[in-house]
Formats: structure tokens, sequence, C-alpha cells
């Protein structure tokens, strides 16, 4: 009677087939500015379930409006209203320095990590931020730049959460579905180099018109109205006006005006070159309180315009500026 030789399983140990399964369902997104195509797609691959320890794609909503908007809206609001489905909220009015005078200065390293794993971020999480339907592109890039400013691997910003909804992609209303319990999220590290400080562009702007300076371009974000002077800052008692020297590039230039969405990178190049902006000089991009100057400085990077090296953002923007500075000293003009 013949033996018969032992039979091996097919069946891969659990573990093997777990990590495999996730090996497969992880879709990584390309660019930093995507497509809700492309979102979709990595969310169906990236499914997130309570056992899985794999990375994951994260839809994380920034809305945000001024203080003085005319419908009294706040993000919670709309987020409730309208959201992706599985999206996590990030307060700007709550993640950022609450011991600085100034509205949206950085949070401190603890500051952010604490935020992070309140909302169940991991480290290795893609992190996909996003707008109001309102607003278009607004406060997504100052969120996204804060997350690559602490070093997050992945971070991507969606173009826009507006088309999201007219191309008919899913949604969801109501209260969101709470984490569970604190996530894992080490203390980072902040990249020092591409922010500056009031002492750094208080030194930029004097500097501007000599001979031989570096030649630092400013890009101011807000409307021409409050750059030019003649229109007023939404916060009181703050004047308008502008630093010497710098450009007014204003957001709703760098948006579809039918859409809200960034505008294709051949058109902002287009758009930058038109505002005399050299891509050869350094930039650092302001506005109001720095929220739409990471616009300006998502659009540079989908434009591929400028050094990404000597490309950076001032934190205090004009909120600082004028706050610290005066028409009197010639640091702020009205043309």
């Amino acid at each position: 009677m013949a033996l018969l030789a032992p039979v091996r399983s097919s069946l891969a140990k659990p573990s093997v087939r777990l990590r495999s399964m996730a090996a497969t369902r992880q879709v990584h997104l390309q660019s930093y500015v995507v497509t809700p195509k492309e979102l979709s797609a990595a969310l169906k691959k990236n499914v997130l379930t309570k056992i899985s320890t794999a990375p994951r794609v994260i839809p994380l909503c920034a809305a945000w409006f001024l203080p003085n908007d005319p419908q009294g809206r706040t993000g919670q609001q709309v987020f409730k209203a309208k959201r992706i489905p599985s999206a996590r909220f990030f307060d700007l009015d709550a993640v950022k320095d609450h011991e600085s005078p100034y509205p949206h200065m950085l949070p401190t390293a603890e500051v952010f990590a604490k935020a992070m794993q309140d909302i169940g971020i991991r480290r290795d999480d893609e992190i996909c931020v996003y707008d109001t339907q309102e607003l278009g592109i607004f406060s997504a890039p100052r969120v996204a730049w804060t997350f690559k400013i602490f070093g997050h691997p992945g971070v991507h910003i969606l173009n826009n959460f507006r088309l999201w909804v007219e191309q008919g992609y899913p949604t969801e209303s109501g209260e969101n579905e709470p984490v569970e319990g604190p996530s894992q999220y080490s203390t980072p590290t902040l990249e020092p180099s591409k922010v500056v400080g009031f002492t750094e562009m208080k030194e930029a702007v004097k500097d501007h018109a000599k001979e031989g300076a570096e030649g630092v371009q400013v890009l101011d974000a807000r409307s021409q109205g409050r750059w030019a002077g003649s229109a007023p800052e939404p916060r009181p008692g703050l004047p308008s006006g502008h630093m010497p020297g710098s450009i007014n590039v204003p957001v709703s230039e760098l948006l579809d005006p039918d859409t809200g969405a960034l505008l294709p990178g051949d058109e902002l190049r287009k758009l930058f070159r038109s505002k005399g902006v050299d891509p050869e000089k350094p930039i650092i991009s302001s506005c109001g309180t720095g929220v739409t100057a990471a616009v300006i400085d998502a659009a540079l990077g989908e434009a591929n315009f400028g050094n990404t090296e000597t490309r950076r953002l001032y934190d205090g923007s004009w909120t600082e500026w004028a706050q610290r500075t005066s028409e009197a000293s010639g640091l702020i003009r009205k043309s």
C-alpha cells in the first residue's frame, strides 16, 4: 500500500493573510492636490475597519469661515450638515497657539499631537484635507500646510468638496461617529525653515528696495481693496493696507469662479507671471491671519513655480503686521 505524502495546506497563516489583504487594499494618493475621482478611488480601496492597523486614507474637513461671515456660519455647522463619509474635523480655531494674541499662529508640537490623538489620526495615515462646499478652496491648504510643517508623511488637498458633491460622490450628515479612543501620535518636530516670523519679515520688507538685496517677494492673498487700504479688514480696529513692495495675489484669482477649485497649473503659472512674480527669487506668502496664504503656497506648488526650498509662509500675516507696525513708520502703505 503506497504511502500518501503529507498534504501542505494552501491556506496562509491568518496574520499573513491580513498583511496581504492590507497591502492590496492600500492605494496611495500620488499628488499634493487631488481630484474627487482620485480620492474616491483611494477610499474604496482603503476601507476603514476597527481591527485594521494598516495605514488609512482619512478625509479631514477643515471648514472655517471669516469672523464677519454674513450668515454667521461655522465650520462645525457645515461639517455636521454635509461631509465626506468617515471624515474627521480639524478645528482651526482650536488647534493653534493659544498663548499668541494673533488668531491662527501654529500650535506647539504637543498641541498638534494631542489634537491628532483626539480625532484618531495616526502618523502613517494619509490625510486628504478638504474645504466647504460653500467657499471652495479656502482653509484646507492651511491645515495641509500645518501637517507638512510638522512632518506628517502623507498629506493632500481635495480640489474640491463642491466638485465632490456636484459629481455625485457620497456624503453624510448628522453627528459624527466618535473615534475608538485616542490614537498613538508621537510629538512631531516642527520644520522652522518654512515659517517666517515678524522680525525676519520686517527685515525683508525694509530691504526690498535696497540694491544688492536678496529680493524676497511677498505675495499677499487678501482682496485688492484690503491690500490697497480702500476696504476694511474683517477684524474691527485693524487697519488695511499692505507691506511695502508686496504683490497682491487675491485668493479669488487662483480659483475657478464657478467651482471654487484651484486653477490648472498652466493657468496659475500665467497668473503669477502676469503679477511680475519671479520664480528665481524667494517667495513669502501672506494674507490676513495665515490661512489663505497657504492657498498661494499650494497654487505655487500646483504651478511648479519657484523653488520649493525658498518658498515660505508668514505665520502672523497682516493681523500681526498691522498691530506691530504703523503707517507713520512707512511699513504700512495704502494705494
